[in-house]
């Protein structure tokens, strides 16, 4: 059995690279928290694989959440604070997993990477 992680990305900030990793960091490192340590074990003994995935804008994100809450899935979603890029605070993107592949997939099978 694979696992996984799937980081998710709207594309509508424009974000500059360094804060596009930034952002998904906190994701992956949230997520990870909330998740089971039996999960994270199995996760960490494959090499903790982490796809990093697009979507257009906060709707589809928020769907995504949604989708992933539903299938039982850990699911962290980052709010930037606004003092740096953003004037405001702004949700940057969302951390699926870590999890088995084909629970993730599921919900983000269709996404395209970034």
């Amino acid at each position: 059995m694979n696992y996984k992680q799937v980081i998710i990305v709207r594309k509508d900030l424009k974000m500059p690279t360094g804060k596009t990793a930034a952002q998904c960091s906190h994701a992956s490192v949230e997520s990870v928290l909330k998740s089971s340590k039996d999960i994270i074990e199995k996760w960490q003994s494959q090499g903790m694989p982490k796809i990093i995935a697009k979507v257009q804008n906060l709707r589809e994100l928020l769907e995504l959440k949604k989708a992933a809450l539903r299938q039982k899935l850990v699911a962290s979603l980052i709010t930037d604070s606004g003092r740096t890029f953003f004037k405001e605070p702004t949700i940057t993107c969302l951390a699926i997993g870590p999890d088995l592949e084909e629970k993730i997939d599921k919900v983000t099978g269709h996404l395209k990477m970034l």
